[in-house]
């Protein structure tokens, strides 16, 4: 109720009601707080439920107390560690459990730091790397402006590494992706290298079909080059997706900093670290790998503290809300939450492939991801994007979109399964699948052409 003249006016029976919500400019009068609240509110209907939203890894769901505890820690800011010493305290016991859970070896002095997102992280990864081949040239008296320096990386890549090579001025080479190697073809890589490479990237969960890059593979072939190159090469994992889950449900896959040439990890706290949007992570196996001008010192309790972000000011509550996961759930907790998500995308997957209509590209074996193309002789008349329309009317958003160059003609469907969909709940969307599929067969009209590939929904 709005308060006017001492009188009680509803929300509805406001002048604001009456309104448009989205301004051009400020008015001049203040809102009354209750009638900004619900009509904020009613702006965001339409959006659709998060927890229905499959095409995206972010979590859309934490459990109360963590909520309460990061909205009474909004206000701290991650940067200012003299101010909030023990926020800087549970930031660096992030990176510790991380440097353990990814195996850095106990007699370097791995370093890390959190960062807004794995995009962030991505880049710090690819800074550090391009500084370190900068460093190394310029010790053996070579000059690093006659050609622009190169990353290496599978046309399966995630934007963020086209955002750091643009910003940065880097060449992105681009290993391509055939329909036999749906993740970095390891025996055509080091074709892609040359005295300038800085790096090559291994992704731990392509975010179009959530494959793995063959890690442990790579860094074989990494170590034959490095024993007969003066030039020395390094990888960086792009765990985005696949970081905070592999560790847990596969603990034997080889692909972390038990390998001599990983020296940097990067992963999406709001992924698979249970964690709303807005945080991620990178560890360099040991200082030796961070260049010391991208440190910088700050004042902490009498003494300093190294920081590395990109970012500056912001909010600590995601940090926090981090190691609350940490601490409440422990390693079986994790193990276990994961299990059941991965056995939820497992079951859906099963489903999906008994209609006899689709051709599987990921069955949830690795990361809960499931992914799907129409069978070429499935002889339907509707196409992949008709079949997210209609999933959408249900509420569920299923991105429908063509996997990268050189293989763009397939056109897949994706679904993301997280920690809060339960078997209810995939019991419940392979209900509306089957039903939509139904009425796909059944429909008069339908309105995406077969020749049309474009991206239906957000895919990353």
């Amino acid at each position: 109720m709005l308060k006017n003249n001492h009188q009680d006016i509803p929300v509805f029976g406001s002048l604001m009601s009456d309104e448009e919500v989205i301004l051009s400019s400020l008015r001049k009068e203040p809102v009354s707080a209750n009638v900004a609240y619900q009509l904020l509110k009613d702006q965001l209907i339409d959006e659709g439920n998060a927890r229905q939203n499959l095409a995206t890894f972010c979590q859309t769901y934490m459990e109360p107390e963590v909520t309460q505890l990061m909205a009474e820690t909004m206000e701290k800011n991650a940067i200012d560690k003299s101010e909030y010493p023990q926020t800087a305290e549970i930031e660096q016991a992030c990176v510790n459990i991380l440097s353990d859970l990814w195996q850095a070896p106990k007699n370097l002095k791995a370093l890390g730091t959190s960062t807004v997102g794995s995009s962030e992280a991505c880049m710090l990864a690819g800074l550090a790397m391009k500084f370190n081949w900068r460093n190394q040239r310029e010790e053996r008296g070579l000059s690093c402006l006659d050609k622009k320096p190169n990353l290496v990386i599978s046309s399966g890549y995630q934007v963020c590494w086209e955002k750091f090579c643009v910003y940065w001025d880097i060449e992105l080479r681009e290993v391509p992706m055939d329909s036999k190697h749906l993740s970095l073809d390891i025996e055509k890589t080091m074709d892609y290298v040359d005295e300038y490479t800085i790096g090559i990237v291994g992704i731990l969960g392509i975010t179009y079909t959530g494959k793995f890059d063959n890690i442990e593979t790579l860094n074989e072939r990494v170590e034959v080059y490095n024993k007969t190159h003066e030039h020395q090469l390094v990888i960086h994992v792009d765990g985005a997706s696949g970081g905070m889950f592999t560790p847990f449900v596969n603990p034997d896959h080889v692909w972390d900093f038990r390998l001599k040439n990983v020296v940097s990890i990067n992963t999406s706290g709001h992924k698979y670290g249970l964690v709303y949007p807005g945080i991620g992570w990178v560890v360099w196996r040991d200082e030796a790998y961070l260049p010391k001008e991208l440190i910088f010192e700050v004042s902490y309790l009498g003494g300093s503290m190294p920081t590395m972000a990109i970012n500056f000011s912001r909010s600590a509550s995601q940090i926090i809300g981090q190691y609350y996961n940490f601490y409440r759930f422990g390693f079986n907790g994790y193990r276990d939450i994961h299990l059941r998500t991965q056995e939820v995308a497992m079951t859906i997957a099963k489903k999906i492939e008994e209609t006899g209509l689709f051709e599987m590209y990921n069955t949830g074996e690795n990361i809960p991801i499931v992914c799907y193309a129409l069978k070429k002789d499935s002889q339907v008349k509707w196409t992949l994007y008709d079949l997210a329309d209609r999933l959408q009317m249900r509420g569920w958003q299923v991105p429908a979109y063509p996997l990268p160059k050189d293989l763009d003609e397939v056109v897949i469907q994706r679904i993301v399964c997280r920690a809060d969909l339960g078997k209810n709940r995939g019991t419940a969307f392979i209900n509306d699948f089957n039903q939509s599929l139904k009425e796909l067969e059944e429909a008069h009209v339908l309105y995406h052409e077969q020749q049309e590939n474009t991206t239906h929904g957000f895919t990353h």
